[in-house]
């Protein structure tokens, strides 16, 4: 039998935020972006997780991130801000911008905070959730260095752009939907490599735009929707409008690749977070009483053989309680990149939770 090692997620947290310190980051971004990280890992999310450590690391030694960003609101009025991230690893940003959000919809029923000056943040899932968390709905779009070619095209045009909505739902989990616009995120490749696996059909192309199944042959990734992938490439332009046209900030195609080789110099990359006040809509209780009736009778409707209907986010929650109780694995490329680092910073390996 091969040998699985397990490993707590509050030992993989707390190795993140020691790795981000020991770097010379500051206290704020080993916070957010082990936050953000945990996100994936718990939630089954694991190419936005920790695995993304040795990648923001390289950033922040090389100078790309800025260790010790100074945040600053640059614009705005009302219900609306404009946050300059001062070339932040992308979760302090996002976070500072979806709590700023939540404060201003409290007020107006809404807000929209656009983001200057980010970099790669990771699971956008995580931002809409923390507004969840408190009682709002979240709304996060990001646009990446591109990787995904338009419908029928054959060069890299935007990045896997993600749209991430999260809903309360009374005492139940939120509805949570994380997506790429791209068939898959190019971070699930660098996984399938990793694990050697072959990716699914009609998700990548080489370099001529011709479909491939092996992650290494892997050029760029085709928009989400098959044979319908005008849907997932206009979906993409949505994200992209959202976060680089409004903010003033680079177009996917313009932005320095995420994989270097330069890793001095800023991405200078947008964002943009929503919160919508249920309660500026009508009473809380009607709202409750809504997703409750949705959530509902979503889960217990019919269906096909074999399978089993689930709502955006029951498959995460899963994911977490299993996790959170057994501990995860690392696949080979994630565990290589933390023994380095942890060789190089001169800090405890995690340990092993168990080995199987």
């Amino acid at each position: 039998m091969e040998r699985s090692e397990r490993y707590a997620l509050q030992d993989l947290r707390h190795f993140c935020h020691m790795a981000f310190l020991t770097v010379g980051a500051s206290e704020e971004t080993a916070e957010a972006a082990s936050r953000s990280m945990m996100h994936g890992t718990t939630l089954g999310v694991d190419s936005h997780g920790v695995r993304l450590l040795p990648h923001y690391l390289m950033a922040l030694q090389g100078g790309r991130l800025n260790r010790t960003p100074q945040l600053r609101k640059a614009g705005g009025f009302g219900a609306v801000e404009v946050l300059d991230g001062d070339n932040a690893q992308g979760a302090l940003p996002t976070f500072r911008a979806m709590d700023r959000a939540v404060e201003l919809a409290a007020s107006f029923g809404l807000g929209a905070v656009s983001i200057r000056n980010s970099s790669h943040f990771g699971p956008a899932g995580a931002y809409s959730l923390a507004a969840a968390q408190k009682g709002f709905i979240g709304v996060t779009f990001c646009n990446s260095d591109s990787f995904v070619r338009l419908h029928d095209g054959a060069m890299r045009f935007h990045g896997t752009n993600p749209i991430a909505v999260a809903v309360p739902a009374g005492a139940g989990d939120p509805w949570l939907l994380d997506m790429a616009t791209s068939a898959i995120p190019y971070n699930r490749v660098q996984l399938y490599q990793s694990l050697g696996v072959d990716l699914p059909e009609g998700v990548a192309s080489d370099a001529q735009g011709v479909d491939t199944l092996d992650p290494h042959q892997s050029d760029m990734l085709a928009p989400l929707g098959g044979a319908f992938g005008f849907k997932g490439a206009a979906l993409a332009g949505v994200v992209e409008i959202f976060s680089a046209v409004l903010s003033g900030m680079t177009l996917s195609f313009d932005i320095a690749p995420m994989g270097g080789p330069d890793f001095s110099t800023p991405r200078a990359m947008g964002a943009f977070v929503l919160a919508l006040n249920p309660d500026a809509f009508l009473e809380r209780p009607r709202f409750e009483a809504g997703m409750a009736r949705y959530m509902e009778t979503l889960r217990s409707s019919p269906p096909r053989e074999g399978h089993r209907v689930m709502a955006p986010g029951d498959r995460e929650w899963q994911v977490a309680a299993q996790r959170r109780a057994e501990g995860v694995t690392l696949d080979p490329a994630t565990l290589a990149g933390f023994t380095e680092w942890a060789d190089r910073l001169g800090i405890p390996m995690v340990r092993v939770r168990e080995s199987r």
